[in-house]
């Protein structure tokens, strides 16, 4: 599969992750389990969409150096759009870990630990699916058109449920765990299990640990093929996902208290999957240019964010 990537620019982008990851898991936990703030989870939040920017920043310094301005424009804007896309995306997460965590009734200084696990399975999942994903366009050229119409489906489908509050009760990734597991109603500070055996008992944080991951494997599945319609290389594939998810855990603590604010928003990113899905359809009848995808996407998010805080949502009548 053709990619830009190398070893130096494999082993920079896992090194500047790895050492993010360490920072973020000791100095954002830094005195224990704690709630965080508004302004701390604000600060982490600035610093990771500069983190992002700045590798952005050093990849196409490196792609005009190596192989001119007009690939290193390209790649760049494909980074830059392959970021945004994923980032609002992560939003949706976001939402659907809130309801979680008000479900369960999840202690404010358990979360933390609960979205570091989201984090990092996050991470895994989607380096597995893209480098599927990549393979499968290589040999297949018209999965292409099985991307595409899934995401169309998908943004109408997501359309239609905004506004609508899923029924928890009828999950069946949930109904399976509590008819099958042994479980006990209270939390255990953060342990997952309490006993050992076969009187080993399970703790709502471990339930809500799974429906992380399960959460974590329905939006990988929604967002891998979005970010192959700006581009096919596993590289910025990878690395805009990556830098996408590494501040989903920050964002969360800076969005959970007013995410009610944005409830406009779903019906944007439903129309940004769309786009992206008629992009993918269109592929071989007419390429819409990067920097289009890229104005498109960051005009309909920002439209939705003023519209939500212009228009409040109506209170529900009891």
């Amino acid at each position: 599969m053709d990619t830009i990537g190398n070893p130096w620019l494999w082993g920079g982008f896992f090194l500047v992750v790895v050492v993010a990851l360490l920072a973020d898991l000791v100095l954002m936990r830094h005195g224990g389990p704690h709630k965080v703030t508004f302004r701390e989870a604000l600060y982490w939040s600035i610093g990771w969409v500069l983190l992002a920017l700045a590798f952005n920043a050093g990849l196409w310094w490196y792609m005009v150096e190596t192989a001119g301005p007009v690939v290193g424009n390209r790649v760049g804007l494909e980074f830059l759009t392959g970021y945004l896309v994923e980032k609002a995306l992560a939003v949706d997460n976001i939402f659907v870990f809130l309801m979680l965590f008000t479900y369960f009734g999840v202690p404010a200084h358990s979360q933390q630990r609960v979205l570091v696990f989201g984090v990092l399975g996050a991470i895994v999942l989607r380096a597995i699916m893209i480098f599927i994903g990549a393979a499968l366009i290589v040999r297949f050229h018209w999965i292409l058109y099985v991307f595409g119409a899934f995401l169309l489906l998908t943004g109408i489908k997501m359309w239609m449920a905004a506004g609508k509050a899923p029924d928890m009760d009828k999950n069946p990734v949930l109904r399976w765990i509590t008819g099958h597991l042994p479980l006990v109603r209270r939390y255990h500070g953060e342990a997952l299990w309490i006993g050992q055996g076969s009187r080993r008992k399970y703790t709502p944080l471990f339930v809500v640990l799974v429906m992380i991951a399960v959460t974590d494997v329905i939006f990988a599945v929604d967002s891998i093929p979005a970010i192959f319609a700006i581009t096919t290389d596993p590289f910025i594939v990878l690395t805009s996902n990556v830098f996408a998810v590494l501040g989903l855990r920050a964002m969360f603590f800076m969005l959970a208290g007013m995410a009610d604010r944005f409830h406009l928003l779903p019906y944007g990113l439903s129309l940004v999957l769309c786009f992206i899905g008629t992009k993918m359809l269109l592929v071989d009848v007419f390429k819409i240019p990067v920097g289009v995808s890229l104005g498109v996407v960051a005009a309909v998010i920002a439209t939705t964010v003023v519209l939500s805080l212009k228009r409040p949502p109506v209170a529900e009548s009891g």
